[in-house]
């Protein structure tokens, strides 16, 4: 395979390039347009790359809000990451696990830690989590993950784990596949192959060819969701946005189906990194478009938003487009039992616990959501895909998130976030146009009040 095809540099530098050329009408009409909720094509979300009128930029905004509205409803979905090991044999300049950084404290998890990790991330209130690996074949190879994945399975009340790993050949891939891991996630970090070599000096990481195949190896194997992104800062944003969207279209094409998410990390300070500053910053402003483009151009995937943001900033994406937020994070192996700054990845700014930001989530008017319904009735996939593009994800999105915010707010909730979220159940269950839907829900809210747990449709 040619992977130059993939991603093909000269053509994303052309679009950017004339994309500054649109009239301020070109581009308030490519905005309307983005509201029949079919997506755009590279041409146009070049054109909204460029885009530095406030004006257009709040029309911009809104019809974000309007697309996320649309497809997905008001709800935000919670998940927390598990880090098992924080050795790597890569030396990415940016990163807090690099080889050559001597000051980090290493740590690989045992199954047993692991499982402890995990419960601790339950008893916090969280159902999904995503599970990050350092990339050391010796210490995180495949069979680190699959007896990870499985214990948690059996030994928390996780349902649903998604997977940050390394690349791998398809025969490990079909293994991850058994032990039932759900998205697997991974990051290009830049698009931009000469920005990609000078930031991965050496380990096996180096390798652009093979780590952007990756998803098309998991596909191979039977993993049909999968989470692409870039890190946000190491290169001009305009081409990696674009370069994502390209990799996004191709997948499309070839596979019918696109990413399940796209993740939007901006690069952090990092325990003894080798950049001494952001080699391209991405202001809030440029953020903020970023997430509008990506929610107008791929309205079916969901966006993702870690703790790296400040607080303040996190509140406000949740309004232009942002679906999936994680929450009480740490960013270290054993960090969730004990809290070793030492051996961190990188800084995380919103330190609030999950029970504060589901208060601040019902505040903004969103709906908390905890479900993991699709990946266990197989709307997985293309089938995700072809629900999510016609806009009918959210006739199931709405109750699961309904009765998965019942439950932890029954198990886990503090009095005042309980007080909150009932008002905000109440007012969800409104909307739900469907009368069986509705009274069967209402039904299944008592159930869990006198304490089922795992009802969905």
């Amino acid at each position: 395979m040619d992977t130059y095809q993939i991603i093909q540099e000269d053509q994303i530098e052309v679009l950017l390039e004339e994309g500054k050329k649109a009239s301020k009408a070109e581009v308030m009409e490519i905005i309307e347009k983005s509201r029949d909720c079919y997506g755009l094509s590279l041409e146009e979300a070049a054109i909204l790359l460029q885009i530095e009128d406030d004006e257009v930029l709040s029309h911009m905004f809104d019809a974000a809000r309007y697309i996320k509205e649309k497809i997905y409803g008001n709800r935000i979905v919670i998940f927390a990451p598990l880090y098992t090991s924080n050795e790597c044999t890569n030396n990415c300049l940016y990163c807090g696990f690099r080889v050559a950084n001597k000051q980090l404290h290493r740590r690989t998890l045992g199954v047993e830690e692991i499982v402890h990790e995990a419960q601790a991330i339950e008893k916090q209130g969280h159902k999904r989590i995503l599970m990050v690996c350092g990339e050391d074949h010796r210490k995180t190879h495949v069979q680190h993950i699959v007896d990870a994945v499985k214990a948690v399975y059996q030994g928390a009340d996780i349902r649903r784990i998604n997977v940050n790993a390394a690349p791998m050949p398809v025969e490990d891939f079909k293994k991850l596949k058994e032990a039932g891991i759900g998205t697997f996630q991974i990051f290009q970090e830049t698009y931009h192959r000469e920005t990609y070599k000078k930031m991965h000096p050496s380990g096996s990481k180096a390798d652009y060819d093979y780590r952007l195949t990756a998803i098309e190896r998991a596909l191979e194997a039977g993993i049909d969701d999968f989470g692409i992104g870039v890190l946000l800062g190491l290169y001009d944003y305009r081409f990696d946005v674009l370069a994502t969207l390209m990799h996004a279209q191709y997948m499309d094409e070839r596979y019918s189906v696109g990413p399940h998410t796209i993740s939007i990390p901006r690069l952090r300070p990092a325990l003894d990194s080798a950049l001494s500053e952001t080699p391209y910053p991405v202001s809030d402003q440029d953020f903020r478009k970023i997430v509008a483009v990506y929610r107008l151009t791929v309205p079916y995937t969901g966006i993702i938003l870690s703790t790296r943001e400040k607080a303040e900033l996190r509140d406000e994406l949740l309004n232009l487009g942002v679906s999936q937020i994680s929450a009480g994070s740490k960013t270290n192996p054993g960090g969730y039992e004990e809290d070793d700054r030492e051996a961190t990845q990188f800084e995380t700014s919103d330190e609030r616990s999950l029970d504060e930001m589901l208060q601040v989530i019902c505040e903004q008017g969103h709906l908390p959501s905890f479900c993991t319904a699709c990946y266990r009735a197989n709307r997985t996939g293309a089938a995700f895909m072809e629900l999510a593009k016609d806009a009918h994800i959210h006739e199931f999105c709405q109750p699961n998130a309904i009765l998965t915010f019942k439950e932890n707010l029954v198990h886990f909730g503090s009095e005042e976030t309980k007080a909150k979220g009932e008002q905000m159940i109440d007012q969800e269950l409104e909307k739900i146009d469907n009368d069986k839907v509705k009274k069967e829900t209402q039904e299944r809210l008592k159930r869990i009040e006198k304490g089922e747990r795992d009802l969905y449709f």
